[in-house]
């Protein structure tokens, strides 16, 4: 009697789990739908990496490039100084005795212009970002007999400040704060290898002339396109760091 009622309970326990098997059982796309269900909201690296992705491709397809290449500083050479040959004539007056043929007008040439890639950290309170840009070129400094003379590699860093602000219609968005070219950025390198006596003091010149006009005239240059592409970025992408950044709620991931 006992090993009848103990095969009776079995039974009804192996019958109960068969049913639950088959309920259990869903197709396998059904499987699938339920286990993968993406997310509505971009990640926090998501939004720095979208935000340093638009700007950069902003900047590009803004002609930041053509900017560069055309920076106008043949003519600010030509005109600077106290002399009536500019300071273009007093630093062809230190060499001409010596190379003859810098004699003849230095031309001044960028090329290779680049967009490196861009940095981006957020201020210790959350309500500001601070966008690194780093930027370089190829200085060439060319006489009409020779078909390079010098070639300068400079780089420089241009920092802008983005914030988010509410406007009177309680509609967030972000603005462009300070923009500067960021102190001691400036490299300025020799890319020929050893250059003679005469003509390193030509690269010295140039190197004073470039630290003290170019940072300023990158700056004018570049600042008022960054503010351009800041207002043109994606309007779901702004919103969303917007309020992260009015609530001081960090996402930028320190590194």
């Amino acid at each position: 009697m006992f090993q009848t009622g103990g095969l009776i309970v079995f039974c009804g326990l192996l019958a109960q789990t068969t049913t639950l098997l088959e309920a259990l059982s869903l197709p396998l796309e059904h499987t699938l739908f339920l286990e993968v269900t993406p997310g509505q909201d971009p990640s926090p690296t998501d939004l720095a990496g979208d935000l340093t992705d638009g700007l950069s491709s902003g900047l590009l397809s803004g002609g930041l490039l053509d900017i560069l290449e055309n920076l106008p500083l043949l003519n600010i050479l030509k005109t600077g100084g106290g002399t009536s040959g500019g300071l273009l004539g007093g630093l062809l007056g230190k060499v001409t005795s010596m190379v003859p043929l810098l004699d003849s007008i230095i031309e001044l040439k960028i090329t290779n212009p680049q967009l490196l890639e861009l940095g981006l950290v957020q201020s210790p309170d959350g309500h500001r970002l601070y966008v690194t840009i780093p930027l370089g070129i190829v200085l060439n400094v060319n006489t009409p007999l020779t078909s390079s003379l010098v070639k300068l590699a400079v780089k420089l860093n241009i920092t802008a400040e983005i914030l988010a602000v509410k406007n009177d219609q309680g509609k967030i968005h972000l603005i462009l704060g300070d923009c500067t070219h960021s102190p001691g950025s400036l490299q300025i390198s020799l890319l020929n290898g050893f250059a003679p006596l005469p003509v390193q003091s030509l690269v010295d010149s140039l190197s004073s002339f470039l630290n003290k006009v170019l940072p300023e005239l990158v700056q004018g240059e570049v600042c008022p396109l960054v503010n351009e592409v800041l207002s043109e970025l994606d309007v779901t992408l702004v919103h969303s760091i917007a309020e992260l950044l009015i609530h001081g709620l960090e996402f930028v991931i320190k590194v």
